[in-house]
This record gives structure tokens, sequence and C-alpha cells, in this order.
């Protein structure tokens, strides 16, 4: 990554922010992509792939997403499927850690403005130490991705013999991990996705750990490694994130538990319940049909997709910070209190103003989407709400509308993944590279509320 300078004025003007460096380090992943797929050696039936298909597919893989108008596994070739793979490993680590690990390998220095951007796209508190913690998130994905894949081998390669079984085992680790949600099951129909795997608990239960995993986030896991099981030692946002999970995953569990899969025999009841209660956040695997879903069971999917995981971690969504520091705030206001606080720790406003800026950008874009893509299809918006979070919130579950709607309701889909992916603030601090000088402050007046 070229780290330019502050020393002469033609640099000053090669400079990118390191909002900008995210944004176009994404774009041209995205791109890179699309030109691989659309070659004929992408293709099974060695047919060029049109620019729409390939461009959708690219970045639903490089935004770890899952959104596919294709299925992976009948469609393309075993080069379309390591394209795919690398997209989704790049897009879960992210473009700057990639670039981090290659200028590392290569001897470059990385100087301060990489550094500054390497804590920006991992959501690091701290600038200190950052290369060491992106040293931990590239040995910690390959730690995990590796033992997901050890242990799925065995039912993949009985399934599909030793060489497809092992590579199956390894694209569906990363595709778990890195909360992609692409998956190599379209031998047993198109887009079934791990449906012909509900009832087996090594699957099921390995991409639940891998989903979770990736969702919790690296700084998270760093307390974890750190300070093992005492909780008190943890940072204010490990503890946040990790009472948050807890309450993410018990709550939908015991719902879908009593409310969705009462018809199920009991294993089967208890594994479907466990995985789509983490599967909407976001990884966009699925062992039942979200189509036999109640209006109330597709409702709480759809939230469930919208808060998504931790920030700094391979999920998507508007995060459960964000989601939580709303919760806190709304309750603070109720109690009177001058600020919100959390784990004896005040709020800051300027974090609660960014939990808003993301919560209203993201649910507009859902319902915005929603609305078009309903009009323009002449679909319920029941379906295209499901499909529109899914893409803003990166998810990749769908109610299978996906392959069939029109190339400008794609298009649609595509721009809601790359701005759910990079992030609606990114892309506004990109445009605005420079942070207007605020020394001075307005006449204060009151606005009722409520």
């Amino acid at each position: 990554m070229p780290d330019y300078r502050d020393s002469n004025k033609s640099s000053k003007f090669f400079t990118l922010t390191g909002s900008q460096t995210i944004l176009l380090g994404f774009l041209m992943l995205i791109l890179m992509g699309t030109l691989l797929l659309m070659l004929p050696i992408a293709t099974k039936d060695r047919s060029c792939v049109g620019f729409t298909d390939a461009f959708f597919t690219a970045t639903s893989a490089s935004c770890v997403t899952g959104l596919i108008v294709k299925d992976t596994q009948s469609s393309w070739s075993l080069f379309g499927q390591v394209v795919i793979l690398i997209l989704i490993q790049i897009g879960g680590m992210g473009v700057v850690t990639i670039t981090t690990l290659l200028s590392a390998l290569t001897g470059r220095k990385i100087g301060l403005l990489t550094r500054s951007t390497m804590q920006e796209a991992v959501s690091a508190p701290n600038l200190g130490g950052i290369v060491r913690h992106m040293n931990f998130i590239i040995k910690g994905t390959i730690l995990f991705e590796l033992t997901g894949a050890l242990l799925m081998a065995p039912v993949f390669i009985k399934a599909a013999g030793p060489v497809k079984g092992i590579w199956y085992s390894l694209f569906s680790s990363i595709s778990a991990f890195c909360n992609a949600g692409f998956d190599l099951n379209g031998s047993y129909g198109s887009f079934s996705s791990m449906m012909p795997y509900a009832d087996n608990p090594v699957i099921v239960l390995t991409l639940f750990a891998l989903i979770l995993t990736g969702g919790l986030g690296f700084i998270t896991w760093k307390d974890i490694r750190d300070h093992g099981l005492k909780f008190r030692y943890y940072s204010t946002q490990s503890k946040l994130i990790i009472v948050c999970e807890i309450i993410l995953i018990s709550v939908p569990f015991m719902l879908l538990f009593f409310l969705e899969y009462g018809d199920l025999p009991m294993k089967q009841r208890v594994l479907a319940s466990i995985f789509q209660a983490i599967t909407p956040r976001t990884a966009g695997f699925n062992t039942t049909d979200y189509n036999n879903f109640s209006d109330a069971g597709i409702a709480m999917t759809i939230v469930l997709m919208l808060i998504g995981g931790a920030p700094g971690s391979t999920a998507g969504g508007m995060k459960i910070t964000t989601v939580a520091i709303l919760l806190i705030a709304t309750l603070s206001a109720f109690r009177r209190e001058k600020s919100p606080s959390v784990f004896k720790r005040r709020i800051p406003l300027d974090i609660v103003q960014s939990a808003v800026a993301v919560f209203t950008l993201d649910l507009s874009l859902a319902l915005t989407g929603a609305m078009l893509i309903s009009r323009i299809e002449s679909l319920p918006i029941r379906a295209t709400l499901f499909e529109s979070a899914s893409a803003v919130a990166t998810v990749g579950l769908s109610l299978g509308i996906t392959s069939g709607i029109s190339t400008i309701s794609k298009y649609l889909l595509i721009v809601l993944m790359f701005v759910g992916r990079v992030g609606g603030l990114t892309l506004v601090f990109a445009a605005i590279s420079r942070k207007r000088s605020t020394t001075g402050e307005y006449p204060k007046d009151h606005i009722a509320i409520g």
C-alpha cells in the first residue's frame, strides 16, 4: 500500500485518506474479480458469463454477502470457485489486512499513514501495536479456518470423496468464518445451501462456531486470549459485545424453537433453531427454507440481519454495538441521566451520534431498496425487504428472488452490498476528505422532541 507523506506539495495532492483507501481497495478487488469470472475458464460449460452476473457475484463474494444469481457448485468451474473463495478471504479479512500482509512478506516498511488506515479498517481502539494486532488477525484466521475444515472434512469426504470432500470442507470453513454464505452443495439442488446437512450435528455446530468466532471480532478475541475467563478485565467494548451476543443467540433460539420448528423431530428442531439464530448475523447459510417461515419469523430474521455482528469482525450489519448504544442512550433519556453509560463507563456524545448515523443510514437504505425493487419487479414488500436487508447487512439469505430479478434490481443490490460492506460512514468520509474546523459553536436553542 502506498504510504505517501506530506513532505511536499505534489505528495499532498495524491494522498488518500483511510476511508478513501478502503473504498478504492474494495472497488479494485471487485473489478479484478469480475474480469476473472468473465473468463471462459471460470464456468463449467466454458461459456463467458455476462458482465452483470460476474459483477454481481464478485461484489457478493468481496463484500462477503452470499447473494447469488448462479449456483456456485453447478455453474462455476474449479477456477471460478477458487476466484470466489479468494475474494471471500480478502473481503472477510479486509483489503487493508491483506495488503499489510503482502507488505510484511516483501519486507516493506509500514508507515504511519498505512498504520492509521489499518486502525480504521479493523476498528482498533489504538494506533499503538496495530501491526501486532494485524498479525494476530492473520494467525487467528488461519487457525480457525483450518480447524473448521478439519472438523468437517470427514463428513464431506464421505459424501463427495477425498479430493472434493477436502475442497468442500475448506471452502465451507472459509465461507463460514468470513460470514460469506457461499456453499458448494449444488449437487443436492441449486441454491440448497446447508439444507442437506440440517440434521448433521458436526456440520451444523462447526459452522455455528465458525460464524460466531468470525462475528465476535478480533478485539474481543484478544481480550479472551489475554484475560481468559476474567470478564472484569475485558474492555468495555468486549463486555458489551459478549453480553449482547448471548442475548441475540438465546432469545431467537427460544422463539424459533417454540414458534417456527414445533413440527420437527427434537434433534433437528434444536439444530435448526440454534443455527437459524446465528446465521442471520450475517453468515447467509440456511438449513431450512425461509419461505416456510411465518411473517413474525421473517420480521425477526430481518431485524437480526440488520443488527449484524461486532465491529472489526468479518460480519456485516449495523453492528451489535451500534444497536446496544442506541438502546443504552434511550434508557438514559428515560432516566433523565446527564449522559449514557455502561459497565460504569460513560459513552461520549460523538459515539452516540455515530450510532444514530449508522442506524439511520442502514435502515434508510434497506427500506428504500425494498420499495424500489418491489415497484420494479412487482413483488410483495415482504420478499423485497428481506432481500434488501440481506444485501445492505451483507448476509446473503434470500427468499429465492435473486436469480429472477431484472438487471436494474441486480445493480440496486450491488450498491446495497457495497455500501453495506465498506460502511455508509466510510463512504461519506471518503467523499469528504478533510474534516472541517469546528472550533466555534452556534448558539443553543430548544426544539421539542416526542
